[in-house]
């Protein structure tokens, strides 16, 4: 059963469930001819047509023909997905196993991500851990940018998860690598883990929730 007052736990995608590669993220959007491609891109907040695709303002298929207009050909919807994909590094087993516990032990798991179609193409395939489930496997619900038409930090997105989720901000965790993210967590009275890109959380969160 869920301990303590924690009854809600939110994660962020890239970064915490999995690995992230913002470097290869950059060298596939330059192979596919994105010049200075680190000017169009970010590990925590997309802007410009980037952003505009996380928050769910324009579509895929807008996305492809305006990055296409940026770099002077026609785009294909696979080389997006090419590029785009570049941010995956890895969904290391570990963390799977603890979304799995986390749910068997009664916590409410919940997925709150700035991310986009493309992304969510693959996670949304058995690829996502190898072969066996899509990402929705892991989690009770996911509360997608895209979707929600809003992006982190902006305490709109957090409000729909928690009111989705039918949780108080002091029985939620959420735990995500951007400082500014768990800034704005905390200031609704979420409680939060930061930990940095990559790192394994796991015990930290054992910690926290005391099991």
């Amino acid at each position: 059963m869920a301990t303590g007052n924690i009854r809600n736990i939110a994660f962020d995608l890239g970064g915490v469930v999995l690995a992230l590669s913002y470097e290869n993220a950059i060298r596939k959007f330059e192979e596919i001819g994105l010049r200075d491609a680190s000017r169009h891109l970010d590990a925590f907040c997309q802007h410009g047509i980037f952003g505009d695709l996380e928050s769910g303002k324009i579509s895929s298929e807008a996305f492809c023909e305006e990055l296409g207009k940026i770099i002077g050909r026609k785009l294909t919807m696979d080389e997006c997905y090419y590029a785009w994909h570049g941010y995956v590094e890895s969904v290391p087993q570990r963390n799977l196993d603890m979304l799995l516990q986390l749910c068997q032990q009664g916590y409410k798991v919940c997925l709150l991500s700035n991310t986009n179609p493309f992304m969510m193409q693959w996670a949304c395939s058995p690829e996502f851990d190898g072969g066996s489930h899509p990402i929705d496997y892991y989690f009770d619900h996911l509360y997608l940018s895209y979707e929600c038409k809003v992006m982190k930090p902006s305490p709109v997105i957090f409000q729909m998860m928690l009111e989705g989720q039918q949780a108080s901000p002091e029985e939620t965790l959420f735990i995500d690598d951007s400082p500014k993210n768990c800034a704005v967590a905390q200031s609704l009275g979420i409680h939060t883990l930061c930990p940095h890109n990559n790192e394994d959380w796991i015990p930290a969160l054992k910690s926290y929730l005391k099991i």
